[in-house]
């Protein structure tokens, strides 16, 4: 984005990236325009799906800010990181709830952290606490150590404690094995409650079903939310996306596919990542003859990751936005979108659901037959 380098994200091509790595194998999303997306090159002629990308109106660029403005909830304020770790005050009172010391209290990456601190952590019994560029306080904790509801017992206080400091997210970070240590996937997020109304709000009031696919429950602090399947991985999620297009359901499924920056562009991982990718646009092969007549299936994300610069937080950068269905028109190019938000005015447009005060301008009028 043109204010990528305020967030020290200048030149940061999520796509760029990996597009031309030998494990990136994507015909289905070439198909249906992806590198017709302005800026992107590439293009083919008769794109099957209407394309764009979205700019982020919010002020931030992690999981939470990016989902909630997906949602239609903007983020003029960005949510409070900790560069030099969390006040003494925070660790004092987590722990005192939970009974343990904690250790490190740095920023840090997620695979390294238990690398540094892993021994010490089986030794001692303590907590290692550390942070990124984002809004999140991680805990990580070997299984055989604190067991996993434990630990997740121990998020759950965390976020109370950090409910007045603002802090995004509470994750907890399991892991297990012998060093170097493995993460597991029992990671947990214990999101702050969204500032405002959501998409989700509106359509579960409205009566209608909100299917939250991944760790959107988690995101949204449950709000707002019918039925909720945690996954633990991007084929997890796949799987369940697939039974819920069987499903005659009335309303939104909202699905994310947490490995793309958890196990690559978090870890530097362009080859995984590209990798990932393929496996992605594999699965919508047989996904997409699976639409009903009234589905509508939008691809996009809630913040880059690109997995080449030396960071390996996520990215400033516009995201991808592929719209399918068989009420759609083909090859429509829907430009720059000033805000996630757009989204969600779609959805809930196409849904008949008074959007209220919710932020986003809807381009269902250019996409719909």
């Amino acid at each position: 984005m043109p204010d990528a380098h305020l967030f020290g994200d200048k030149g940061s091509n999520t796509l760029g990236a990996i597009r031309n790595l030998p494990e990136f194998n994507c015909p289905n999303l070439v198909k249906l325009g992806l590198f017709n997306i302005d800026g992107v090159g590439g293009e083919i002629d008769k794109p099957l799906a209407c394309y764009g990308k979205c700019a982020e109106a919010s002020n931030g660029k992690d999981t939470t800010v990016g989902h909630w403005e997906i949602a239609g909830l903007v983020s003029k304020k960005d949510l409070p990181t900790f560069p030099n770790g969390f006040p003494r005050e925070i660790i004092q009172k987590l722990e005192q709830a939970v009974n343990r010391k904690t250790l490190c209290n740095k920023p840090y990456s997620g695979t390294e952290v238990i690398k540094d601190y892993g021994a010490e952590h089986i030794r001692t019994g303590s907590l290692i606490v550390y942070t990124s560029a984002d809004s999140v306080f991680q805990i990580a904790a070997h299984e055989s150590i604190v067991s996993v509801d434990e630990l997740y017992s121990i998020c759950a206080k965390a976020r109370e404690i950090l409910n007045p400091y603002g802090v995004g997210r509470v994750i907890a970070r399991p892991f297990s094995g012998e060093y170097p240590f493995v993460r597991t996937a029992n990671r947990r997020d214990f999101s702050l409650q969204p500032h405002g109304i959501t998409m989700l709000d509106v359509i579960s009031k409205a009566g209608k079903d909100v299917i939250a696919v991944g760790k959107i429950s988690d995101i949204f602090a449950g709000r707002g939310i019918t039925q909720s399947y945690h996954t633990k991985s991007n084929e997890d999620g796949m799987r369940v996306t697939t039974d819920m297009a069987k499903s005659d359901f009335d309303g939104l499924c909202f699905v994310n596919l947490v490995e793309f920056d958890s196990n690559y562009g978090h870890r530097n991982n362009a080859a995984g990542y590209a990798k990932a990718m393929s496996q992605f646009d594999k699965w919508l092969t047989g996904f997409l003859p699976k639409l009903n007549d009234d589905d509508l299936l939008i691809i996009t994300a809630d913040h880059g990751c690109d997995p080449i610069t030396p960071s390996t937080d996520h990215s400033r950068e516009y995201t991808p936005l592929l719209v399918v269905g068989s009420s759609v028109k083909k090859g429509v190019n829907l430009g720059i979108r000033q805000s996630f938000a757009d989204v969600s005015s779609t959805i809930l447009d196409y849904l008949a659901v008074d959007k209220g005060a919710l932020f986003g301008e809807s381009f269902l009028p250019l996409i719909i037959r």
